[in-house]
């Protein structure tokens, strides 16, 4: 594995055997910042690269989204060979991502405790699964929206027409994600004092249950289970979406010197003197009552402006847009979170550092773009790469395979 690569985590190097989601999206991020990344793929190749449309040169926009500045590789991990060519590549490897099954690696002779932790003494290795190892549901297989049932997410999501609602993105996937970001780095930290690297468990199940803030911290004092609110916020008001005569919006109204602004500014300052709505306990207590009068007077109101006032004022407020309208805002490109690099074009990376920024470099690779590659600077001969690639161990780039 080669060294390079510019930023926080330049010479950094990471293994990464995940697939789907929250493993990928972690190696991606790692490898914005500087790590050199290697995908190690299946020959079945990692699942969302047919989970489309839309598709370009045979990948799914759903796999290229996280999987760039890696460099990838195919092998057979079900091969003895295929094993021993994994185990080469830990010998430089400063991390390991991967999110199999509960015990595979066990079972091909490569788990933490058993192999990895005493041969790489200095390997952090980062599991995510989707319940941990053990205790009820230990070793169960794990889906970012199964998950979000059953750790009460979407119980909070939704309004009592529609019930219980899955969020709209693979939210759990990608805190589990960042979760296994930041315990990567807090064991690369700790082992600067200690020498030794350590096993970081991620499991999804406990990743959602986190993100229950406030739900949880309410039924903790309270004991009543949330109600569905839609748009509406458990713990302040208005805090929600309201149609104007030009666009939707959502007021984010946090204090009551923002609620006396935002009266004032929708041509209603006696809302604030009123003592049903002059703090935020009154405004809960009378919630429904606050919010049919804010939505009949924004019915008449140019949304559009009023979010520019409000934002002026420094009441949170905006528009809802779409997708499109989000990432091509003129404020998206200042920020440098939309980015581009050959025929790859993504989101930006929003973690800014100032002496060393993180950069886009790579395209995601295509399937087993990089294996000759990659073998080649681990000492492997051609001659013995193509012997590998003739006993289906490993996959080289597609132009290069054999007919």
């Amino acid at each position: 594995m080669s060294k390079t690569g510019t930023g926080a985590l330049a010479g950094i190097k990471v293994v990464d055997l995940s697939r789907v989601l929250a493993g990928p999206a972690c190696a991606q991020t790692l490898a914005d910042h500087g790590a050199e990344v290697v995908k190690v793929e299946s020959p079945a190749g990692d699942d969302t690269r047919l989970w489309g449309p839309p598709f370009r040169d045979g990948a799914a926009s759903y796999y290229m989204g996280v999987n760039r500045n890696k460099r990838g590789i195919v092998l057979d991990l079900n091969q003895p060979d295929a094993r021993e060519v994994l185990l080469d590549l830990l010998e430089q490897a400063d991390v390991l991502v991967e999110n199999f099954k509960v015990g595979t690696l066990e079972r091909w002779g490569l788990g933490y405790q058993d192999t990895l932790a005493g041969r790489f003494p200095r390997l952090v290795h980062c599991r995510i699964s989707g319940f941990g190892a053990d205790g009820p549901l230990g070793g169960l297989p794990g889906y970012d929206a199964v998950i979000q049932a059953m750790s009460g997410l979407m119980s909070i999501n939704g309004d009592p027409a529609s019930g219980a609602t899955r969020i709209g993105v693979p939210i759990v996937d990608l805190a589990s994600g960042q979760a296994s970001v930041n315990g990567i780095l807090l064991a690369l930290l700790e082992r600067e004092r200690s020498g030794r690297g350590q096993f970081v468990d991620i499991a999804l199940y406990d990743v959602a249950l986190s993100l229950l803030h406030p739900p949880a911290a309410n039924w903790f004092m309270s004991g009543r289970v949330p109600p569905l609110l839609g748009n509406g916020h458990p713990n302040i008001v208005p805090y929600d979406k309201f149609e104007t005569a030009t666009v939707e919006v959502f007021l984010g109204v946090g204090n009551d010197r923002q609620f006396a602004i935002f009266a004032q500014d929708v041509g209603r300052p006696e809302w604030a003197d009123d003592p049903r709505f002059c703090s935020n306990g009154a405004r809960m207590k009378h919630r429904d009552s606050l919010r049919r009068l804010i939505a009949e007077r924004m019915r008449s109101v140019d949304g559009e402006a009023l979010c520019r006032s409000l934002t002026r004022a420094g009441v949170p407020a905006g528009a809802v847009r779409d997708v499109s309208a989000a990432l091509a805002d003129a404020h998206t490109t200042h920020r440098h979170m939309r980015v581009a690099v050959d025929d790859y074009e993504g989101v930006g990376v929003p973690v800014k550092l100032s002496r060393t920024p993180a950069q886009v470099r790579r395209r995601p690779p295509r399937f087993a773009e990089h294996t000759r590659e990659v073998l080649q600077e681990l000492g492997y001969a051609d001659e013995r790469i193509d012997a590998l690639a003739s006993d289906g161990v490993l996959r080289l780039a597609r132009e290069e395979v054999a007919p």
